[in-house]
């Protein structure tokens, strides 16, 4: 084997692997597309990806991976829920997607968060 690959982005694991087209880390699970180094937001070239590197688009449906903490709500956003007809715009910071949670209301979300289901 005489290419390296780099180390987990999370938990700087040297012990990475290849699954397809992610890089997988055996250590913290964490997976991530290798493109996925120089831009964390996962917007290069105008292109919005989610958690694991799929294409969005509008009017996709998302599941959100991890809990979320939310201002005025006592229990968030927990991970599993899904978000249905998403709108992809350029948000406050690195906040690029624009949806409407069933519970919660209109809100933003970053793209890290979500996976196109």
């Amino acid at each position: 084997m005489d290419e390296t690959l780099p180390p987990c982005p999370q938990c700087s694991c040297e012990y990475t692997y290849e699954m397809g087209p992610l890089l997988v880390c055996p250590e913290c699970a964490h997976e991530w597309a290798p493109a996925s180094d120089a831009d964390p937001a996962g917007a290069e070239d105008g292109v919005i990806r989610d958690a694991v590197g799929n294409v969005l688009a509008d009017g996709d449906t998302v599941t959100v991976i991890k809990t979320l903490k939310v201002k005025g709500s006592p229990t968030g956003i927990k991970a599993g829920t899904k978000v249905r007809n998403i709108r992809l715009v350029d948000g406050v910071g690195d906040h690029d997607i624009d949806c409407k949670v069933d519970g919660i209301g209109p809100m933003q979300l970053k793209s890290s968060v979500v996976r196109k289901a």
